[in-house]
C-alpha cells in the first residue's frame, strides 16, 4: 500500500472532479468545480489550481482520467489529450502524474502519446474496474450532469464499446444527464392544455429545470449557469420550460409546468431503462446482480433498479470515507475516486507502444 496520499482527477468538458485518498485508501475529501472547457484552457487551469488549494495536502501521486479531450476547443481528440496533460503538468509535476489508460494500466506523461486512444474518455472504465474489484458482479449506471454510463462487470469490465463512438452504438453511453441536457434532445412534443405541443428547437431550458420542478435535483448538483443566465428557483425553471412551448409561465398554473416536467423526466427515464434492458439482454449478469448508482443523478438509478427488479447499491457504499459529505461526493465523482484507488492498488507503468491487454467482453 502506498505510503502517501493520492489524488484522483477526472478532467471533464464541463466539470473538474478531484478526490483525495489517504494512504489506506480512505476518501478524505472530494471537490467538483465548474470548468467550461469549450471557452478556453484558462478555465481548466483555474479549476485545477482551485482544487489543489482546497485539497491542500502534500501529495506524491496524482491519478488522472479525462473526458474533456472531446471539447470542440481542440481540432481532434489526440490534440485534446495532449493539451489537457500539458495544462495539468503546468500545476503538478509530470513525475507525480499517472494517467489511466484503461486495460493498458497507467502511463506516464512521457508515454501518453503511444496510448492516447486508451486514455481518451476512459473515466467510465475506471469506475467499473474499481467496482469489479469490490463486488462479484453488477451493472454500473452513472447518471451525471451531461451523460449516462451503463457498464456491466463480472470480475472484469464487460463493456462492448471501447471508445465513445462504439459506446454510443451499444447504448452504453447516452447523452442523457440531469443538469445540462437540452430538452429538445429528449422530447419533440409535450402534453399541454389537452393538446400535443411541439417543443422549440432552442436551448431555452435544460434537464436541471426539469428535475428542480420534480423536486429531485440536489441543490448543489447544478454548478453551471442556467440556460438564460438567470436564477434557479422553481418558478424561474417553469418560466424557461414555458418558453420551450412558445408561451409564458403565467398562462397556466404552476402545477401544469410540473406535469410537463414529470412527463419529460419519464421519457428520459424510459430511454435509460431501455438501454439497460439492452445491455442486460446479453445474459452476462444473473438476475440478482445489483445496479450500482453513481453521479449526481443516481436518484434515477434507484428508480431503474425498482423497475428492473434488481437490488440497488450506492457507489458510496463501496468505499471507505471520512465523513458523510465525502461519501456522498464520492458517489457524485466516482471516476475520480476510482482512478485514485486503482493507482494505489497496482501503480504499474506501461511501456510506450506496449501491446494492450485483451479485455474480457461478451462481444468477442
Amino acid at each position: 500500500m502506498p505510503s502517501e496520499p493520492t489524488i484522483g482527477w477526472d478532467l471533464g468538458g464541463a466539470h473538474l472532479k478531484a478526490a483525495r485518498l489517504d494512504p489506506h485508501g480512505r476518501v478524505m475529501q472530494v471537490v467538483q468545480l465548474p470548468c467550461p472547457l469549450w471557452q478556453g484552457l484558462i478555465h481548466l487551469k483555474l479549476a485545477i489550481d482551485n482544487a489543489l488549494q482546497q485539497l491542500s495536502t502534500p501529495c506524491a501521486r496524482h491519478a488522472l482520467t479525462m473526458t474533456g479531450e472531446l471539447a470542440d476547443l481542440f481540432d481532434n481528440r489526440r490534440e485534446g489529450v495532449r493539451s489537457l496533460l500539458e495544462s495539468f503538468s503546468a500545476s503538478v509535476s509530470a513525475q507525480q502524474i499517472s494517467i489511466y489508460a484503461g486495460a493498458a494500466g497507467f502511463a506516464t506523461v512521457d508515454q501518453h502519446d503511444a496510448v492516447w486512444e486508451q486514455i481518451a474518455s476512459a473515466n467510465w472504465r475506471a469506475s467499473a474496474e474499481f467496482l469489479a474489484g469490490r463486488l462479484p458482479a453488477g451493472l454500473l449506471v452513472d447518471v451525471g450532469s451531461t451523460t449516462t454510463d451503463i457498464v456491466p462487470f463480472k470480475q472484469s469490465v464487460l463493456a462492448c464499446g471501447r471508445d465513445d463512438r462504439e459506446r454510443l452504438v451499444q447504448e452504453e453511453l447516452l447523452y442523457a444527464g440531469v443538469v445540462r441536457t437540452s430538452l429538445m434532445s429528449i422530447v419533440d412534443r409535450l402534453p399541454f392544455d389537452g393538446e400535443w405541443v411541439p417543443v422549440m428547437a432552442e436551448q431555452f431550458a435544460t434537464t436541471a429545470d426539469v428535475y428542480r420542478l420534480t423536486n429531485e435535483l440536489p441543490e448543489d448538483a447544478d454548478q453551471m449557469p442556467s440556460a438564460d443566465g438567470k436564477g434557479k428557483s422553481p418558478l424561474e425553471s417553469a418560466r424557461r420550460l414555458a418558453r420551450m412551448l412558445g408561451c409564458d409561465v403565467h398562462l397556466a398554473p404552476f402545477a401544469a409546468w410540473q406535469r410537463c416536467a414529470e412527463y419529460i423526466a419519464e421519457v428520459q427515464l424510459a430511454r435509460v431503462f431501455s438501454a439497460c434492458q439492452r445491455v442486460l439482454s446479453r445474459g452476462i449478469l444473473t438476475d440478482d446482480a445489483p445496479l450500482i448508482g453513481a453521479g449526481v443523478g443516481r436518484f434515477l438509478v434507484m428508480k431503474l433498479a425498482q423497475r428492473l427488479q434488481r437490488p440497488y447499491l450506492d457507489f458510496a457504499s463501496c468505499i471507505d470515507s471520512s465523513s458523510d459529505a465525502a461519501a456522498r461526493w464520492s458517489a457524485c465523482c466516482a471516476p475520480a475516486v476510482a482512478v485514485a484507488a486503482l493507482l494505489q492498488a497496482r501503480h504499474p507503468s506501461i511501456a510506450a507502444g506496449a501491446t494492450l491487454a485483451r479485455e474480457r467482453t461478451s462481444c468477442g
